[in-house]
């Protein structure tokens, strides 16, 4: 375990705290001639630099990748549990009561199997599908056999809710929630939920690792983060990835079986997933700008469902875009906001936009993921464009129709040329309702 409220040791008074069972690093090495961080695992010598120290009256080298979490340097001594955490006492709290659909059932039983077994397994499961639902079982299990479970996931706004809803279903289990600024501390807690980032604290600590959201930022651009995913958990364990829009990789290789796998194409009310459309709306930036008009096609898609009172999602490629489109969709409705990731006020908007108190919200990526409005309608302007990955594209396309009485949602993309990514990210979609009508898990048409 790394002891990350005694960093940096260098004192006998720290060393006489640490367990006798934990061994003493250099932080900081250099092997051969690279640097390299052994919190954070960085070795992207961009991102390390050299200066006096004063507190040892020499040169110093440190990390910067990890800074925000406490200076690591080469006179900065870790830490680390030089064995597996040992299994605690058998614990049981599942108290949720709530019935898995038949799709469901299938992916938690490979979940349990994961975790008895000591196997990875990547849940490919659709938007929408219950993932959390699919998870319980298996905590369960893992508590009962005295493992130590922690569930990590890249954004902080998935890491309160995935709190609120574990303490619901396991009310009797000790959870932490990590993450920058939350004030907790791990107390040798059976079940923690925290953000990747969190997880440089631990060496070897947990025996089921589910990593939720692989495909997100910062971990599907962070390499560094699997290292230190990889090293949070003890060397015979589980770990569970979990995602709506694997990597292409990732995808070949389930589609082929050369991974533990299992996959849910559909939604536990048996609709399949809204398919996007594609429409060209040429130079839109142009018209925006210059005049603070949006496309004619966007305006007429607009009003369309102002009509008939649903709340709309309009996505953006950029902050600046947001700032210009408000104005002009402003001319449409007055009942419409804008969020981006810094916006101070973002949460209040999301807040608004769900009690129906705004109808458009225009955002950029930041809400591709993790907030479900019921009857939303969804465009993207700009579909065209390099933010809009595949990933995004399908996360953002599974905003609609999350409801059984709103399974029916559009889902548009308008764009200056059809993308390569808004074709693949199509193609998943179609793939997953095939796959849906083939297993039978979704109504015939």
């Amino acid at each position: 375990m790394l002891i990350g409220r005694k960093l940096p040791i260098t004192s006998l008074t720290n060393l006489q705290e640490i367990p006798p069972s934990s061994q003493i690093i250099q932080a900081v090495q250099k092997i051969k001639s690279r640097y390299e961080c052994f919190r954070c695992g960085n070795q992207d010598q961009h991102f390390f630099a050299t200066h006096y120290c004063a507190k040892c009256s020499s040169h110093c080298t440190y990390c910067r990748k990890c800074i925000v979490m406490g200076k690591m340097s080469t006179c900065t001594m870790l830490a680390i549990n030089e064995t597996d955490m040992k299994f605690e006492d058998s614990l049981s709290g599942l108290v949720w009561n709530g019935k898995l659909s038949p799709q469901q059932k299938e992916a938690s039983l490979k979940v349990v199997e994961a975790v008895h077994r000591n196997h990875d397994l990547l849940l490919w499961a659709v938007c929408g599908a219950g993932k959390t639902e699919m998870l319980f079982e298996g905590i369960e299990a893992a508590l009962q056999q005295g493992k130590f479970v922690c569930i990590t996931t890249p954004r902080v706004d998935v890491v309160l809710e995935l709190a609120n809803r574990f303490r619901q279903a396991f009310p009797t289990v000790s959870i932490a929630v990590l993450y920058g600024g939350s004030g907790e501390e791990w107390n040798r807690n059976r079940l923690t939920i925290c953000t990747v980032h969190q997880l440089m604290k631990f060496r070897h600590m947990f025996h089921l690792l589910i990593i939720d959201e692989v495909d997100a930022f910062p971990y599907n651009i962070e390499k560094h983060l699997h290292w230190v995913a990889s090293e949070a958990r003890t060397e015979t364990g589980s770990t569970i990835q979990l995602t709506a829009t694997p990597s292409s990789d990732q995808q070949q290789l389930a589609l082929k079986g050369k991974i533990h796998n299992v996959m849910v194409p559909a939604r536990y009310h048996r609709q399949p997933l809204p398919v996007p459309s594609f429409e060209w709306v040429g130079n839109w930036r142009k018209a925006i700008h210059k005049k603070q008009k949006l496309p004619n096609q966007l305006e007429k898609w607009l009003k369309k469902f102002l009509q008939d009172n649903c709340p709309i999602f309009l996505f953006t490629p950029t902050i600046k875009d947001c700032v210009f489109i408000e104005e002009a969709v402003k001319k449409v409705t007055t009942n419409s906001a804008s969020v981006h990731s810094q916006d101070p006020l973002r949460h209040e908007k999301v807040s608004a936009f769900r009690k129906g108190d705004i109808q458009v919200l225009i955002t950029t990526t930041i809400l591709e993921r993790g907030v479900t409005i019921p009857n939303s309608q969804i465009a993207v302007l700009g579909a065209d464009e390099e933010i809009f990955t595949e990933s995004a594209l399908v996360q953002i396309s599974g905003r609609a129709g999350r409801q059984l009485e709103y399974a029916n949602g559009e889902v548009i993309l308008f764009h200056n040329g059809i993308s390569e990514e808004m074709v693949r990210a199509k193609k998943q979609i179609l793939l997953m309702n095939h796959l849906g009508y083939e297993k039978g898990w979704l109504d015939e048409k």
